[in-house]
């Protein structure tokens, strides 16, 4: 069966205005499990120090670093190798001591693998192709959680001669993938509970009641209950905890936005928030340039004249006052295009434009947050 042409054109015209038909809620709506987090489901952060073996001479000073000479002492008397006798001998190049880290996920279970991150400590300059040691990994408690060992990729790239060298990357970090073994589990369970409170990631309250009330909508009943900013209070009693839990994560709720303008000085960037307006105001913006430039000019004589060849400074002067520029005037309650198209109309850029935003945060018409960073 051949579908006629104008009616396939006309199908296709439908299906690329769905989008644009859509409710603009549902289009900034996003699932509560992308803006909330569970309390008690949360990683832990572990630690440890450790050697690194099998270095091509770019390792320790075992003169200079003495933490590192003492740790491969000891590392070799638990094997059975003494080594006290001739401490000062010891001059190799191939060992660097190494901070390990790593972060223990929610509900890891013992024998799990977890990656790690491995940080030279003394004056190591490549860990690239090097094997770490058998490292336990600390907890804040100071027990054990992990034991980590294997070989590092650093994935930089570092070359050397005579007269220079270059480097790519940072080849004194790199990654052990899957590097570390859990040997203790963090207990938490679901199971029991008549109640979870969930953690909202950007503290807000007109969020945190909506996340509320489209629980309360799902679950049909007060099940949800927003206690500040960044709480929701869930309880769970009669009901399956872990259904429950998934059904609340899939739920979708549009987030509020405060009024932000975020400013990286450093970078000259300029971040600003969907609600964020300026109340009427007049806005010039120039600066004073001078330029000056020497041109000196070679004066030579004629071959009977007698003279001789001179240079003549000769000096050039612009001012640039940017009178070209006029008072702009950006009228009240203006939308985030139309105050980034006034900004763009008035031919600054972003350095000239964060003095202008602390300006008019200043004269009190920019009625949103102002974060310098």
């Amino acid at each position: 069966m051949s579908i006629p042409r104008r009616l396939l054109t006309v199908l296709l015209l439908c299906l690329a205005l769905l989008p644009a038909l859509a409710p603009a809620g549902a289009q900034g709506q996003v699932r509560i499990k992308d803006i909330a987090d569970i309390e008690g489901m949360r990683e832990n952060q572990l630690v440890g120090y450790g050697l690194v073996v099998g270095l091509n001479g770019t390792g320790d000073k075992l003169r200079s670093a003495v933490f590192t000479r003492q740790s491969l002492i000891g590392v070799l008397e638990r094997l059975g190798v003494n080594t006290r006798d001739q401490e000062r001998q010891l001059d190799t190049r191939n060992v660097a001591a190494v901070m390990v880290t790593a972060n223990l996920p929610a509900f890891a279970r013992t024998g799990s693998r977890i990656d790690i991150a491995v940080s030279a400590l003394g004056d190591a300059t490549n860990l690239t192709g090097g094997m770490l040691l058998v490292t336990p990994l600390l907890g804040a408690d100071g027990e054990v959680y992990a034991v980590a060992q294997g070989p590092i990729v650093t994935g930089a790239v570092s070359a050397r001669g005579a007269a220079g060298s270059v480097t790519r990357g940072v080849p004194t970090a790199g990654r052990i993938a899957n590097g570390a073994t859990v040997e203790r589990e963090v207990a938490y369970t679901f199971a029991g509970g008549d109640r979870l409170r969930l953690a909202l990631r950007n503290p807000d309250l007109t969020t945190a009641r909506r996340i509320a009330a489209a629980i309360n909508a799902s679950a049909g009943s007060q099940a949800a209950t927003a206690t500040d900013p960044r709480t929701v209070n869930v309880s769970l009693t009669g009901r399956d905890s872990i259904a429950f839990i998934a059904q609340i994560e899939q739920l979708r709720v549009q987030p509020d936005q405060m009024a932000r303008v975020v400013i990286e000085e450093a970078s000259g960037t300029i971040v600003m928030g969907a609600n964020v307006r300026l109340s009427t105001v007049a806005i010039a913006q120039g600066n004073l340039t001078i330029r000056i430039t020497e041109t000196p000019q070679v004066v030579q004589p004629n071959a009977l004249a007698g003279g001789q060849t001179a240079v003549v400074p000769r000096t050039g002067i612009e001012v640039d006052d940017q009178s070209g520029r006029r008072l702009g005037i950006l009228p009240g309650s203006v939308t985030l295009e139309d105050l980034v198209r006034g900004l763009n109309g008035l031919g600054v850029g972003p350095r000239d434009m964060i003095t202008i935003l602390q300006t008019i945060k200043a004269a009190g018409a920019l009625q949103a947050e102002l974060e310098v960073r």
